[in-house]
């Protein structure tokens, strides 16, 4: 990157989200609650499989835990949420609602052994927006990001950038070409992905999987919306 962490820039923005909104949708730039639905049940369709034995799942820029109150609206005492995020404050206010959950503050481009291992990792809206850094700048963070954080999946992970097949991009969100993105993962995760484009918003959603067994298996995710 031309800027050390210049990265910080993101986790700032959210920040000031957080103080001017407080403990909704607009506190983490999510400009309406319907789509925000959206994105955490096509999110957690990344479990493959049933929900007989339990599974880990690490929200991976959790905000203040918004997934894990949605999954509280179904059936999901086989998943083990666990919750991640680079903010302190973030964090302070997500364990102060959910004491009994387990929660890391870390930037793990820092200190990627801090982060746990577990089956699933979701990273919602960590890509989506880009702010001041370059396209190039952004490109380098988020292909880091992904390689530290496939290191510590024993089955898959989600996450979301948006789209180019829209009628035009902004300068301050991450508009990613899937040839671009696809040649990375194959080159350097897996070839075993599926990509998600259909449900509605100017994003798509992806999810990378160890293995084509983990990928393929079909999905049984209790729906809450």
């Amino acid at each position: 990157m031309s800027a050390p962490k210049s990265y910080l820039e993101i986790a700032r923005h959210y920040e000031a989200c957080l103080r001017q909104h407080g403990d909704t949708h607009l506190g983490v730039d999510w400009p309406n609650e319907k789509d925000a639905y959206l994105r955490y049940q096509v999110m957690l369709e990344v479990i493959r499989g049933t929900l007989d034995t339990p599974v880990s799942l690490l929200d991976f820029g959790c905000g203040t835990s918004h997934l894990y109150e949605y999954m509280q609206r179904g059936s999901w005492r086989q998943v083990e949420y666990i919750g991640l995020d680079i903010s302190p404050e973030y964090v302070k206010l997500a364990q102060a609602k959910y004491p009994d959950i387990a929660y890391y503050c870390v930037d793990i481009l820092a200190y990627d052994e801090a982060m746990p291992e577990v089956d699933y990792v979701v990273m919602n809206g960590v890509f989506t927006e880009k702010r001041g850094l370059s396209f190039a700048e952004m490109w380098e963070y988020f292909q880091r990001m992904l390689t530290s954080v496939f290191r510590r999946v024993r089955r898959g992970m989600a996450f979301n950038v948006m789209s180019k097949q829209v009628d035009w991009e902004r300068d301050d969100l991450f508009h990613l070409s899937t040839d671009l993105l696809f040649a990375f993962l194959k080159e350097n995760l897996s070839r075993h992905w599926v990509l998600r484009h259909e449900y509605g918003l100017y994003e798509y959603t992806v999810y990378v999987y160890k293995t084509s067994h983990a990928a393929v298996l079909q999905y049984n995710v209790p729906y809450t919306g």
